[in-house]
């Protein structure tokens, strides 16, 4: 994990950073991250989990996990 983090965070610009990204996710799994932080996004403005899984079209579990997530990161 500490590669990742190091080879994406030495770079400062978007540019750069967008094709790190491209070399290493396929776009399935970069559509899915966008889509993980806008649930996140959702649940921190307090829009309900199922109004969050009906207006982005993803079962309620994804947005669970979400909110999971959403916690451990206010617990940093």
């Amino acid at each position: 994990m500490q590669d990742l983090i190091q080879f994406l965070s030495e770079v400062d610009d978007e540019v750069v950073l967008e094709k790190r990204l491209k070399v290493l996710l396929t776009p399935s799994e970069i559509s899915e991250m966008v889509s993980r932080l806008k649930i996140i996004a959702l649940l921190d403005e307090g829009v309900p989990q199922r109004d969050i899984a009906k207006q982005l079209g993803v079962g309620i579990a994804t947005v669970t996990r979400g909110s999971r997530a959403l916690k451990e990161l206010k617990e940093i």
